[in-house]
């Protein structure tokens, strides 16, 4: 039986690292220089996570400083250990009631964190008005439902040994995962001139355990899910994975991760 209302659990960051954490910051280099924000801008990363989008924002954008806001505690304080740049500050945070004055930023981004949110376009609302007139909000989210291959393959996996997995799967939970929908929350939450694009990055595991040992860690739908079966049935869900994944002469398997990403601007 599978628990369509179980909660997805967010509080230990050295585990939700090598899940997402890794591959987040492929797409966060590329994603930044899509958005091409001057350097010594004030930036926000709303829902920061574990800091990959932060530790990013740092190396590749030469910001004035960056704020990171996060609701969970455990992800604050991994974040925090390990970003001890000076031009970083971390704090508690929802996403749709942001702590932070109108118009202070000059960018606020979100990576990998709006269809997590129970009312995105009010979270973009909010960071609309984080920003300066002409600020930039953006936002990234992975194709759950198609090219984020290392969760679709485990959904597809997952479905073929339980029919009912199908209401936990992020393709059909997270509608706002797909371009044209991610789109069309930009100019509800009062935002100009939206556009977006895909992000293509390689996710390449070293072996099977490297691709399997994450799912074991609890953070997030698929890993949730994944620590919630019996001994017999993960066993089960692990040999259906292991025998599916494309691997290579060496023990390697090589797949792509997709992420929609969209940026828009505060109307002056």
């Amino acid at each position: 039986m599978v628990e369509t209302d179980r909660k997805d659990v967010w509080s230990t960051g050295a585990a939700y690292e090598p899940y997402v954490g890794r591959w987040s910051r492929l797409v966060a280099a590329e994603f930044l220089d899509w958005l091409a924000v001057a350097a010594g801008a004030r930036w926000l990363d709303v829902g920061c996570g574990t800091g990959a989008l932060s530790e990013t924002i740092l190396a590749r954008a030469a910001p004035r400083d960056v704020l990171a806001v996060d609701p969970a505690e455990g992800f604050i304080a991994f974040a925090r250990e390990g970003l001890r740049d000076p031009r970083v500050t971390f704090r508690l945070g929802d996403a749709r009631d942001l702590p932070v004055e109108d118009g202070a930023f000059d960018a606020a981004v979100a990576g990998l964190v709006l269809n997590f949110v129970p009312e995105p376009a009010l979270a973009l609302s909010e960071m609309r008005r984080a920003v300066r007139p002409g600020g930039t909000v953006a936002v990234y989210v992975w194709d759950y439902a198609g090219e984020m291959q290392l969760m679709r393959r485990f959904w597809d996996a997952a479905a073929e040994l339980d029919d009912k997995v199908v209401e936990l799967d992020e393709g059909r939970r997270f509608p706002i995962c797909r371009p044209e929908a991610l789109l069309a929350l930009f100019p509800e939450a009062g935002l100009a001139d939206a556009e977006s694009r895909a992000i293509d990055v390689p996710t390449v595991f070293r072996d099977f355990d490297d691709y399997w040992a994450p799912f074991l860690g609890g953070q997030g739908p698929a890993p949730g899910y994944c620590v919630s079966l019996g001994e017999s049935r993960r066993e089960a869900l692990r040999r259906k994975l292991r025998e599916t994944l494309p691997t290579a002469p060496d023990g390697s398997i090589h797949l792509k991760a997709r992420a929609f990403a969209v940026r828009g601007r505060r109307p002056a």
